[in-house]
């Protein structure tokens, strides 16, 4: 009798399921359902309830439009821009001290967006745990900790951190703060959630199974951060801390100056609702997005969709026109970012053909040789565009940008550990400190955040080719 009574709600349960995919056309991912278990049964119904096929069905007719990529880019001219080698030391000065003010109001939190694995380096955790520190290994995520922690010591105030995750690297992002007690911040001070993600899509439009029971998902993208602060309550903690500012940054950049006293002051003196960090750049081709200035906004555009005629324009005196390449550091006004989330203020979604794995109609697992579908995410510069005031700042790229990318080769580990040695060797010389070209070096934020704090090496541990500096 309970079988007969189980069967028949599965039947009705199948039933509801096929009549909200049938007008999405989407009824396939139900094929294996009487070969699942009550569980999976669960797991393929929950994930079915929590997709949006409106949505679904509004991306697939948008058609990716290169024809109106290329019209932006004809029309892109060079961003106005803070270029602090083009400024007197007295503005430089100013906004300096105007960053200082705002770190020592306590009103600018940092967020950093963690969601990436490191299977590209081959190391199956959360990018974050890389252990990246030329000296002591240290990861990714205790750089970056330390150097928050280091600047609120500077100001004597809190600067809480909102850290994103995605669905993969959660759990082990939790086991692995937990376990080195938060690197030192209070329990109050870190505010970790997880983005959203999408399903993926064949050509056609059809969702993918990774399993028979399992429809294939992945994280929505670094613009799915305002979404995922606002499902999660991080706005509310800004709000109840008095955080108005925040400092953006991508996990893997280890040498990013964080939070920044000079580029905030920028921020701050500029009124602007968001900022962004940019390098010049030496290469026309070079793969970072361009910032440019399209009909009097800012935005970005991406290195592959701008025409290469574009991109080698060059200036009467030789340098290149569309010269700003996004380093992907930003700050932004919070009431700004809480406006973007109301109404139909969502950011657009971009396509990006990739090979997803997938489950064939026999129920066996098959890896295409060429990409066999399509992944949605929203990208946070997409915000420039809608800010009222919007600036851009020039940093040099030796001193901020060694994103950890590759195996082997540029942004690879040996790559950016050189970087962040020669930066502290450039630090030591500053402060006087002569220091063996060949001497391998890591200064910990705790010890130093630039040449200044260096009055001293007494904590400095000469180890056998190389030197580490901790706190003193």
């Amino acid at each position: 009798m309970e079988s007969t009574i189980a069967q028949q709600n599965t039947a009705a349960e199948y039933q509801q399921l096929h009549d909200l995919l049938a007008p999405w056309n989407q009824t396939h991912v139900l094929r294996f359902w009487d070969q699942l278990t009550a569980d999976a049964q669960q797991h393929l119904t929950d994930q079915i309830l929590n997709i949006d096929f409106a949505l679904l069905s509004e991306l697939r007719e948008q058609q990716c439009d290169h024809e109106s990529a290329d019209r932006a880019a004809s029309r892109a001219e060079p961003p106005a821009a803070c270029r602090p080698q083009e400024l007197d030391a007295s503005e430089r000065e100013a906004a300096r001290a105007a960053g200082a003010h705002l770190l020592r109001s306590g009103k600018c939190g940092v967020v950093i967006v963690a969601g990436g694995q490191g299977s590209r380096l081959g190391f199956e955790h959360p990018k974050g745990m890389y252990p990246i520190g030329p000296v002591s290994g240290a990861s990714l995520f205790q750089i970056l900790v330390e150097k928050i922690r280091a600047t609120a010591a500077r100001y004597d105030i809190s600067i809480p951190l909102y850290l994103m995750t995605s669905p993969a690297t959660h759990e082990e992002t939790l086991a692995f703060f937990a376990a080195n007690d938060r690197f030192g911040l209070a329990q109050d001070e870190l505010f970790v959630f997880c983005q959203g993600t999408m399903p993926g899509v064949d050509e056609s439009g059809r969702l993918i199974l990774s399993a028979p029971d399992t429809i294939f998902m992945s994280p929505d993208g670094h613009g799915g951060m305002l979404a995922a602060m606002q499902r999660s309550g991080a706005f509310d903690h800004m709000q109840v801390h008095g955080i108005e500012h925040l400092f953006y940054c991508q996990v893997d950049n280890a040498l990013v100056d964080l939070p920044g006293e000079e580029f905030l002051g920028y921020h701050l003196l500029s009124d602007s609702e968001v900022t962004t960090q940019v390098i010049a750049k030496q290469d026309p081709l070079e793969k970072v997005g361009n910032v440019v200035s399209v009909d009097g906004c800012l935005k970005i555009i991406e290195y592959s969709d701008l025409p290469a005629s574009c991109a080698q324009l060059r200036c009467e005196d030789g340098r290149l026109r569309l010269w700003a390449g996004n380093l992907a550091v930003h700050a932004f006004r919070v009431d700004f970012l809480t406006s973007c989330c109301e109404g139909d203020a969502r950011l657009p979604f971009h396509v990006a053909h990739k090979k997803i794995a997938f489950i064939n109609a026999e129920g066996n697992s098959e890896k295409p040789q060429s990409p066999n579908g399509i992944k949605y995410e929203q990208f946070i510069f997409d915000l420039l565009p809608r800010a009222s005031s919007a600036i851009v700042v020039e940093v040099q790229e030796a001193d901020c940008f060694a994103p950890l990318k590759n195996a082997s080769g540029k942004d690879s580990p040996d790559d950016v550990r050189s970087k962040m040695s020669q930066l502290y060797h450039r630090w030591l010389v500053a402060a006087g400190i002569d220091v063996p070209e060949d001497t391998v070096l890591e200064i910990s934020p705790l010890a130093a955040l630039g040449p200044e704090d260096l009055t001293d090496v007494a904590a400095c541990e000469r180890l056998s080719g190389s030197w580490y500096i901790g706190r003193g």
